[in-house]
């Protein structure tokens, strides 16, 4: 059988820089497995522009924290030896780890140089708005001087980039793409602001072909170092798609199908997701942005939401074996540039449509289970959120019927699966006012007790004759209804279902 796997999101934006997180998460790696988490996702490993850089301000691809750059040895995260460590702590407890990878930009250069620009709108970065070509001096030329030509003797310089954004000569900061008039963007990227090319930074230039091939070799060369079981890509809506689909194609030939690519498309319109993953030829799985959005609509708007409508133009309900599904992460949070963070209220509720759920790849984020720091701290829901993985890996499996048929009362039920003794359950969430849904979870059923596993409500629901049952819920809420362990645990580690395909 097919055991529900569940990702996490192993960091969240304003994680302690002690570098200790990778030490973190190898002390921490048998609980994981324990609460039902088998993969996590890992923030960036190489080397960014400060000791204090979550990773995404990316200076040197082939230094995971063990040469002396930027001021430290290490990244915010750790050493590269307390990497492999961790990584292969998760390995040893059976959690998989998946790598994010930042290949659209670099940051931190070592040197200047001058070379010619043209301004463009950036609203419209198709339109030029500089009344000729002008030269500046831009932060492009990557050295590498604690490094030197390890790993790698590639150095970068201007004819690497298309665009960058300070000029150092003025202190001027806009969107100049490098070269004259006659000179483009990439077109094989997202449109918004009429081209999506540029996000920040220096901007690698994906049609120069020593990029293409520098960035495949350290792709290799990195899977290789680490032995990680899988990548996070981000941001790749700003990369040449057609190389997102050569990448994939070439890490998973050399690591086997089973090797995992999940890809930061954040976009909640479903055609160009379905374009895009046309274009990679379904090498890749995507985060579920439009479930993502759903779901803080739904929180912001209470009792007027249909919740009936939660999935209607998702990935996971058209492309349900692409969808990776998501209730916050660390661009999301409060105070990140894509800020849309789902209400507490509603957060438990968003966790049960993703998890106890038979379509998509769930991901947990860190900053929901164990907390969010920074300046306007925010505390973690590890109680509410762990018996809803528990419901995932011991009890929700098997047929699932809908009863989505009240705009602020849903439900459903999975039937269970023989081979997993005592599965099966019964999920109801309400938007609005307290009330039940009457399912049916099997006419086998018929005389069993059911609690509900949230702790949410303290009933005891017997299954009738026919396998029907009205299953209650509080208003604002969710309950998880199911056949109690007959020795009271709630551990996914004892006697769970047997992993494999």
């Amino acid at each position: 059988m097919t055991v529900n796997h569940t990702m996490m999101q192993f960091f969240e934006w304003h994680v302690d820089a002690d570098g200790q997180h990778w030490n973190r998460l190898k002390e921490m790696a048998p609980e994981l497995k324990k609460q039902g988490i088998d993969s996590v996702w890992i923030p960036p490993v190489t080397k960014g522009q400060s000791a204090e850089d979550t990773g995404y301000g990316i200076y040197d691809l082939y230094d995971l924290g063990e040469f002396d750059q930027k001021g430290t040895v290490r990244t915010k995260y750790g050493t590269k030896d307390e990497l492999k460590s961790a990584i292969a702590a998760c390995h040893e407890f059976g959690v998989a780890v998946y790598v994010d990878l930042v290949m659209n930009h670099k940051a931190g250069a070592d040197e200047t140089e001058r070379f010619k620009v043209v301004e463009v709108d950036p609203n419209n970065r198709n339109e030029v708005i500089s009344e000729e070509p002008f030269e500046i001096e831009g932060w492009t030329k990557f050295t590498f001087p604690g490094r030197g030509d390890q790993y790698s003797a590639f150095k970068w310089d201007s004819r690497h980039f298309n665009g960058t954004d300070f000029d150092n000569a003025t202190g001027n900061n806009g969107i100049y793409r490098l070269g004259d008039e006659n000179r483009s963007w990439d077109d094989k990227v997202d449109n918004e602001f009429g081209n999506y090319d540029y996000l920040m930074f220096a901007n690698l230039d994906y049609r120069n072909d020593e990029v293409r091939e520098e960035m495949m070799e350290w792709g290799r060369w990195l899977v290789d170092t680490l032995q990680c079981s899988g990548y996070r890509l981000d941001a790749i809506k700003h990369i040449n798609h057609d190389f997102i689909r050569e990448f994939a194609g070439e890490m998973i030939r050399k690591r086997g199908e089973d090797f995992y690519i999940v890809g930061e498309f954040w976009n909640n319109d479903l055609n160009a997701c379905r374009e895009f993953l046309d274009t990679v030829d379904y090498r890749i799985d995507l985060f579920d942005v439009s479930l993502h959005y759903k779901l803080h609509e739904a929180s912001q708007s209470g009792s007027a939401f249909d919740l009936t409508k939660i999935f209607d133009d998702t990935l996971v309900q058209t492309h349900p074996t692409n969808a990776v599904t998501f209730v916050d992460n660390h661009d999301s949070q409060p105070g990140e540039s894509l800020e849309s963070w789902i209400d507490d209220w509603f957060k438990q509720s968003a966790y049960a449509l993703i998890l106890l759920r038979r379509d998509g790849y769930p991901c947990v984020f860190y900053g929901d289970y164990f907390g969010i720091g920074g300046e306007n701290p925010i505390d973690g829901k590890k109680q509410a959120i762990d018996p809803l993985l528990y419901a995932r890996c011991q009890k929700a499996y098997g047929e699932q019927e809908d009863y989505f048929d009240h705009p602020n009362t849903i439900g459903w039920v999975r039937r269970g699966a023989e081979e997993v003794i005592g599965s099966g359950c019964a999920v109801v969430i309400s938007n609005g006012d307290e009330g039940g849904k009457r399912m049916c979870v099997g006419p086998e059923r018929a005389g069993e007790e059911w609690i509900d596993l949230t702790n949410t409500r303290e009933d005891k629901i017997v299954i009738e004759e026919d396998g029907f049952a009205t299953f209650p819920v509080n208003g604002g809420s969710v309950s998880v209804w199911a056949l109690p362990e007959e020795d009271g645990t709630m551990d996914c580690a004892a006697d769970s279902p047997t992993d494999g395909e």
